[in-house]
């Protein structure tokens, strides 16, 4: 990296928010430069307001930033690239929700995502680097749908094996892969 500053790492949650359990909020309590997105009490199924609060978290952190995104965060990252500019060092993109498919029953539906602002997925290249982190069984994104929308990111896909959603109800509070991740997209 040619900035020796080390970045700061911004955690993009889904849309299930903060879970005590999860790898990205254990993730959080080990790093020294951390921010996580905010949770919404206000339109939390609008992709606009999500990208919004992605924006105003960036425009807090001086200096470099790592992007750290789990499921919906992911879409949240791929659209806020359309839109918005700044230098990001990486983003580390883990298990994507593909809102463009069916999600088993529990989730919101196809069409109530498409009203709230996520559809289509973007699928142009993210100007900055990335890794999609993915899951030969996600229940939220199948892999060669999740590995196509990394081919179109110009992202690294690492397939993960069967992790599921990367997430506790998949087995996953700590995800120690995620600093290896991370520190890769630093160098």
């Amino acid at each position: 990296m040619a900035n020796s500053e080390n970045p700061t790492v911004l955690i993009v949650p889904g849309l299930r928010d903060h879970v005590a359990e999860h790898w990205q909020t254990l993730l959080a309590e080990r790093l020294s430069k951390v921010h996580t997105v905010p949770p919404l009490e206000v339109d939390r199924l609008s992709c606009a307001a999500r990208v919004e609060a992605l924006q105003c978290a960036l425009d807090a952190i001086d200096g470099p930033v790592i992007l750290v995104a789990h499921s919906a965060g992911v879409m949240m990252v791929a659209h806020w690239a359309q839109r918005y500019s700044r230098p990001i060092v990486g983003a580390l993109l883990a298990a994507p929700a593909d809102v463009e498919s069916p999600f088993p029953e529990g989730y919101p539906g196809t069409a109530v995502l498409e009203e709230n602002g996520w559809l289509p997925i973007p699928r142009r290249p993210l100007p900055f680097p990335s890794i999609v982190a993915a899951s030969s069984n996600d229940p939220l994104g199948d892999f060669e749908r999740v590995a196509q929308m990394a081919r179109d990111w110009g992202s690294v896909l690492v397939n993960e094996g069967q992790v599921g959603h990367l997430n506790p109800a998949s087995g996953y509070g700590e995800w120690p892969r995620a600093m290896e991740l991370i520190t890769q997209l630093a160098e």
